[in-house]
């Protein structure tokens, strides 16, 4: 029997280690026996076979400060990385995301075997900020499978080859979620309001975003003594955040586990959420929802001169408009975002305007387009087959 195919998927933070996990499933469902998996990732790979060397969420980080303090700790993982790939071989490596980590390990991976096919699983966002950075991808790695469908021009000018996948957050599948199972199992009854909160995936967001959430929801609570708080937890921050909700002064309900999250979604009146992958979701379920972002104040007033969007949010991006009201830094703060949150609690029609110019935005971003896992399992697949 041939040696199987070997395939290094690295992910350094939650929203990776699901994009990996799929990648995983679809390449199995391929080749069966016939592909092994090494790599660094989350639980979620861990259940497709992805033995991870360490814990990816002390390398979660996000702000100059914070990566600079980080520093040697990220460069001492990422040569445990590229120890793994000189022990296991890897046929191919999948960098998925994590701008900073990857492109460290893409340097390390090229000089430990130049013939290795690298692919890049995500680009960074250079229609909305450092332009650059396609130059600098070009560079590094052999191929981009990307999620948007307006990302290729700005990589292939630089000569990279692009496969547009698509976006795994607009193929969730929500004909299994159950909104009153959710409320059965936390004891909500159903005439009560549901604000859900998505404090984020990172460490980091939680310490600078959750603060601001906390102050907006006992606001909200003192005037809405029925308003029921439910928070889904991303595997990678769920003790800290249980820790920290643990200490608010009115109840808040933490969930984990895909199956509560996405019957959270569904049950949302409203939802309080951290710019990220999940505002997608949250609009997959019909949520409306008021967006709030923090970042070191470092990183934000590097950042604030090199943004080219008004924008954070993508289908706000896509649509051009601020559908989901966004608070940024300093306004993102607990009496502001109580009073958008009122505002969609109090009027339905409000709700349901923000619900229908969410799908237009989803839509005009590829919804219900084919698997981006399926997708990206065949370029992988053909870009290997190319370079053998």
């Amino acid at each position: 029997m041939s040696r199987p195919l070997t395939v290094m998927l690295v992910a350094a933070e939650a929203s990776g280690d699901d994009r990996g996990a799929g990648l995983a499933k679809a390449l199995r469902r391929r080749l069966g026996d016939q592909v092994r998996f090494v790599g660094v990732g989350g639980s979620k790979m861990a259940a497709e076979g992805v033995e991870s060397p360490f814990d990816i969420a002390e390398i979660s980080i996000l702000g100059l400060l914070e990566g600079l303090m980080a520093y040697p700790k990220i460069l001492a993982r990422v040569a445990e990385t590229a120890e793994l790939a000189a022990r296991e071989t890897p046929d191919v490596a999948v960098l998925i995301d994590s701008w900073g980590f990857t492109l460290r390990v893409a340097d390390r991976l090229r000089k430990l075997d130049p013939k290795l096919p690298l692919v890049k699983y995500v680009g960074p966002q250079v229609w909305a900020t450092r332009p650059g950075r396609a130059k600098t991808l070009a560079g590094k790695v052999d191929h981009l499978l990307t999620i948007h469908s307006f990302d290729a021009p700005f990589f292939e000018k630089e000569g990279l080859p692009v496969t547009f996948v698509g976006n795994g957050a607009l193929n969730i599948d929500f004909s299994g979620a159950d909104p009153d199972r959710l409320r059965r199992q936390l004891g909500i009854a159903p005439e009560h309001p549901i604000l859900l909160v998505m404090p984020g995936s990172r460490p980091g967001e939680i310490e600078r975003v959750l603060p601001a959430f906390e102050d907006a929801v006992m606001l909200l609570k003192a005037d809405r003594p029925d308003l029921e708080v439910v928070i889904p937890a991303a595997p990678t921050v769920a003790d800290m955040v249980r820790a920290k909700v643990a200490g608010w002064s009115r109840r808040a309900h933490v969930v984990e586990g895909d199956e509560a999250k996405l019957d959270a979604m569904k049950a949302a009146t409203v939802a309080l959420a951290c710019s990220g992958t999940v505002t997608l979701e949250l609009a997959l379920a019909g949520a409306p929802m008021v967006v709030g972002y923090r970042l070191g104040k470092l990183t934000h007033t590097i950042l604030k001169r090199l943004i080219r969007t008004p924008y954070i949010t993508l289908f706000n991006i896509a649509a051009q408009a601020f559908i989901a009201p966004e608070f940024v830094q300093d306004d993102c703060n607990g009496p502001d975002l109580a009073k958008a949150v009122a505002a969609r609690l109090d009027d339905p029609k409000l709700r349901a305007d923000q619900v229908a110019a969410q799908f237009d935005a989803l839509d005009r971003m590829g919804r219900g387009g084919p698997d981006p896992s399926e997708a990206a399992a065949e370029a992988v697949l053909q870009i290997v087959k190319k370079g053998s």
